[in-house]
């Protein structure tokens, strides 16, 4: 038997997912061996629901040995998946001279419901508020309900999402450590759900659900226009836990006109002003059992038609590493302020002692004036400030729920200076992308700037891919996306991050083929510029060119080409693009004065872009074996260029 090892093993791009809809999920491993040159000649791989695999009838996959040196994005193709099933699996490889290692540990995924007629449970929403006051501008809402087990959990998963941004509680605790679920998504058409763990959260006796929902993306402040309810005016929550016991029987919670609802201290919340806090206002233990809230109101049913439910299909947004502040900096005008250290995307989690009612302000900002002045000129609209109340009596401790800040120095008022430095920490806050890539050199300048590339794609990739995670935009942009999506899968795995991302492209595609300037779309953003739009077909492509992954260019090809046949429809000239709206070359260091575009002819990027793209597309048909299709755009891409250098 050869020294080698099978580890590693990968579930669509993640180790031991929960959750999944993909009924073919692609299963990738890694082999560890002593000699050098090791090739894998072979492999064999076993799935089903027992983790020790000693009865092999009870398998779901088998699929023997299979000559391949493949390692990567096997699909599964065995027994059809079961909703809300744990299934294991193991791996084995032979070398080429055909000694096989041991099988792997075993590793597993978990489906989640896998389809909408698997949903129990009901949407509720808040009874509509009354008349909002400046104090309290759309407060969040709180939701809980209250049921008993007569014996502990054996296992317990929940399944939840929202219209807006939701917490979820069990017990009084939260149900895990992610944030900003449910993600940002096109909500009309694709809505993830979540998948939570909470078996050893459930005790014998009385237990409590408890969650607070907040405007998100879903309807609160987008764009620069100062324009909310993009997607919807109600928040609305969806949660289903199945729990089975110890004697195989399964009990279900579901949100229905049974839950209570009320709001709390959470008077404000949204993505780019911040939040205000009144700790006065917290009932304590309202996700807790035994808490007494009669005087709750009772939860209302929405009937509005929910769009297509989707499991996480992305890693999701995590505090990821803490900074503590290296200064407390006096500026010329007499204010107070925290200097990070570091240009950051998240939030401050800060402790304070201070007598009840006091007001304590976070203001954010990247940078100062020219003078030391704190400056917020850039920010536009957005207000970044987090107020937060003091209960009083004790030492307390706040983190902001469903918003973040993009910054590095922070505005202080209401705390003691002598509890600025220590009791202030940064959350760096991005979706959990795990760092495959790094660089360094004997040149500091050059290590700066990949420092400071890293740090970019840190601050803007907080569930999609955006332009500036601090001002009134924080969108989107399918240019930027496309510029370094090459960049950002160097130095991480940024596949479940842009396969999520571009089915989004793909739903907020107009029929004609058009790709909206951001995704997900809003109308204020606009349509059809190129370089901006060719994101449909240059991000597919590179990340197969990164993972070899031939599923992505599959699952976007429809959209590829739509885009493709979207420029050739433009115009009088099936071969040139010199008509609608571009950006061109945007931001050029050649612009004109109070202009943002550089002398680069527009017509000239467009054709080339245009001719790029259908380069592309041809070469994705060809790779996924639809020769007719590739042949047809290579003699599309040929036109192109005789057509553009006869007009250069």
């Amino acid at each position: 038997m050869t020294q080698c090892k099978v580890l590693n093993l990968m579930v669509d791009y993640r180790r031991n997912p929960l959750g999944m809809d993909d009924l073919n999920p692609r299963l990738s491993w890694q082999i560890q061996a002593e000699t050098r040159g090791f090739i894998q000649s072979a492999y064999q791989i076993q799935a089903g629901c027992d983790p020790s695999f000693e009865a092999e009838a009870e398998l779901v996959w088998d699929t023997g040995k299979v000559v391949s040196d493949s390692s990567v994005h096997i699909e599964y193709q065995g027994k059809t998946l079961q909703p809300r099933t744990r299934y294991y699996f193991r791996i084995r490889a032979w070398d080429s001279e055909g000694n096989g290692s041991a099988w792997s540990a075993p590793a597993y995924w978990e489906t989640g419901l896998l389809s909408t007629q698997n949903w129990q449970a009901s949407w509720i929403t808040a009874p509509v508020p009354g008349q909002l006051t400046e104090k309290s501008e759309d407060p969040c809402d709180y939701f809980r309900t209250q049921f008993e087990l007569p014996a502990g959990a054996v296992s317990a998963r929940i399944y939840a999402t929202s219209l807006g941004l939701y917490r979820l509680y069990v017990n009084g605790s939260p149900a895990d450590d992610t944030l900003f679920n449910p993600g940002w998504t096109s909500y009309n058409k694709r809505l993830q759900y979540q998948t939570y763990d909470v078996t050893r959260m459930l005790t014998a006796g009385g237990n409590t659900l408890g969650c607070i929902v907040g405007n998100g993306w879903y309807k609160g402040y987008l764009a620069w226009d100062g324009g909310k309810d993009h997607y919807g005016k109600q928040r609305a929550l969806l949660v289903q836990l199945h729990i089975t016991l110890a004697d195989g029987s399964e009990q279900i919670i579901v949100t229905d006109g049974s839950w209570r609802t009320s709001t709390g201290p959470l008077l404000m919340s949204e993505l780019y002003h911040g939040e205000t806090y009144d700790a006065r206002l917290e009932p304590e233990g309202w996700a807790s059992p035994n808490f007494a809230g009669h005087h709750w109101k009772q939860a209302a049913l929405t009937d509005a038609p929910p769009p297509l439910l989707v499991a996480q299909e992305n890693e999701p947004a995590r505090i990821v590493e803490t900074i503590k502040p290296i200064a407390v900096i006096t500026t010329p005008a007499g204010a107070t302020v925290l200097d990070m250290g570091q240009n950051m995307v998240g939030w401050v989690r800060f402790r304070v002692d201070a007598e009840a009612g006091t007001v304590v302000t976070l203001q954010h900002a990247e940078v100062l004036d020219r003078d030391g002045n704190f400056y917020t000129g850039n920010l536009r609209s957005a207000k970044q400030t987090v107020t937060y109340i003091c209960r009083g009596g004790e030492p307390e401790t706040f983190e902001p729920h469903f918003t973040f800040q993009g910054f590095r120095y922070v505005q202080v008022t209401g705390v003691p200076h002598d509890q600025l430095l220590e009791q202030f920490t940064g959350c760096v806050i991005h979706s959990d992308l795990e760092q495959t890539g790094s660089f360094s050199c004997s040149d500091e300048l050059v290590n700066q700037l990949q420092h400071n590339i890293l740090w970019g794609q840190k601050g803007n990739f907080l569930d999609v891919p955006t332009d500036c995670p601090q001002r009134d935009e924080r969108l989107g942009w399918t240019g930027d996306a496309q510029v370094f999506i090459r960049t950002a899968a160097f130095n991480m795995n940024v596949v479940p991050f842009f396969e999520k991302w571009l089915k989004d492209l793909a739903a907020d595609q107009e029929a004609d083929g058009r790709v909206p300037h951001v995704i997900p779309d809003i109308p204020t953003a606009g349509y059809g510029s190129s370089a901006w739009g060719d994101a449909a077909v240059i991000c597919p492509w590179t990340l197969y060119q990164c993972y070899g992954d031939v599923r992505i260019l599959k699952q976007q090809y429809p959209s590829m080409k739509a885009w493709v046949e979207y420029i050739r429809a433009q115009g009088e000239h099936e071969f040139l693009w010199n008509t609608g709206h571009h950006f061109g070359d945007w931001l050029g260091l050649d612009a004109k004065e109070n202009s943002y575009i550089g002398a680069t002819p527009k017509d000239l990027i467009a054709t080339a872009f245009f001719a790029y793209s259908t380069e592309l597309l041809a070469k994705t048909a060809e790779v996924t074996g639809q020769q007719e299709e590739a042949e047809k755009y290579r003699q599309l891409h040929g036109n192109i260029i005789r057509a553009f250098r006869e007009d250069s």
